[in-house]
């Protein structure tokens, strides 16, 4: 069988996280005034935080190792009474955070069906309830939202996240956002960060991810939630003493990396309309909507996992995520002959005989 084109540098499409951090990252590092954030307090940690709760119109902010962490904790400290966590069934809090809303905070998941990420509010309505227990029945301890959407990078509209903030604050319901990605999601609707943070209390948000830091996440909200987040932090073992070293290229980050994500989001539509033109049933471009494209391998006869591996017998890294569905992410490190790169093989690979390179 002829070998396909395999001479150029890997890309690398597995996630925004595998991005390295930029040279003024590294040479504000060098420079970064340092202490002990678990004693007296780091300088330029809190620098970061101060930097990241104005960005996003909270009060206060908290570095942490991990966006997970930074969830766990969040909702460890909202969640005054025992009681359900709400949330849509898909989000990253219920697939992939190993569990840790029961076996850490001691609450019960009750994840609702939905649309690219976005929560069924007819269903809200069913299962919303007050915290705490009343007539034998457990209350709602937290409501959950997500954007970008961590499987297809949808972008949850502004009106559904008013409509949800609005019917938890009713019944006294704390909402946190896991904003991984709330810069993405800010660029896709033209709007700041911190119009997208007002529709909840609490936001967590990654700076290791599109925007290039090596390490961290930061988490958002009024100063006496993140008092209490920050003793969740110490016991989830999140203290990292001279963390200044980090927060030194989230800053950068914070200063850098947010508007240059545009140009990923135009990578990700490029790849979708390539991808499209090899065979239409591939993708739809019309649902890419920031920096994630997913790719429905599943009618060459070849599941998602078959195909991760012959992609990367020709330089392609990419994640599945069902048995049919390969996700592909753009970064700093894709560039448009990337892009082009990729369309390529794809097209290389439906022009050979895919059922023996399948087999292998």
């Amino acid at each position: 069988m002829q070998q396909l084109t395999t001479a150029a540098p890997i890309v690398d499409l597995r996630s925004d996280t595998v991005t390295k951090p930029t040279s003024a990252m590294l040479d504000r590092m060098i420079t970064a005034e340092l202490g002990d954030d678990g004693r007296s307090g780091d300088p330029t940690v809190q620098e970061l935080e101060r930097v990241s709760a104005a960005r996003l119109g909270k009060e206060a902010a908290l570095f942490f190792p991990s966006g997970t962490m930074s969830n766990h904790a969040a909702i460890l400290s909202h969640a005054v009474y025992k009681g359900e966590v709400i949330g849509e069934a898909s989000s990253h809090i219920f697939r992939s955070e190993m569990g840790g809303l029961s076996l850490l905070a001691g609450l019960y998941p009750r994840p609702l069906p939905g649309h690219a990420g976005a929560m069924d509010l007819g269903a809200l309505d069913a299962c919303l309830r007050p915290p705490g227990v009343t007539d034998h029945v457990l209350g709602t301890a937290v409501v959950c939202m997500e954007t970008t959407h961590a499987v297809g990078g949808a972008v949850l509209s502004l009106d559904h996240m008013r409509q949800v903030h609005e019917k938890s604050s009713q019944l006294g319901v704390p909402v946190h956002l896991d904003g991984a990605r709330i810069f993405n999601a800010a660029i896709a609707l033209d709007v700041a960060a911190s119009t997208i943070a007002a529709f909840a209390d609490s936001v967590t948000f990654c700076l290791s991810k599109g925007l290039s830091a090596p390490i961290g996440s930061v988490l958002t909200g009024p100063r006496p939630f993140i008092g209490r987040a920050r003793g969740f932090r110490k016991m989830l073992g999140g203290n990292l003493r001279q963390a200044g070293l980090l927060a030194a290229c989230g800053l950068v980050a914070l200063e850098q990396s947010i508007e240059r994500l545009a140009d990923d989001h135009d990578n990700a539509r490029r790849l979708a309309d390539g991808l499209y033109g090899v065979d239409p049933h591939l993708v739809k471009p019309a649902e890419v909507a920031t920096n994630m494209v997913m790719v429905h391998v599943g009618s060459n006869g070849a599941d998602a996992e078959q195909w991760t591996r012959v992609l990367s017998d020709h330089g392609v890294l990419a994640a599945p995520v069902s048995k049919e569905i390969l996700r592909f992410v753009t970064h700093r490190h894709v560039d448009a002959p990337s892009i082009e790169r990729v369309v390529t093989v794809f097209r290389e690979i439906y022009r050979s005989r895919p059922g023996v390179l399948f087999s292998n």
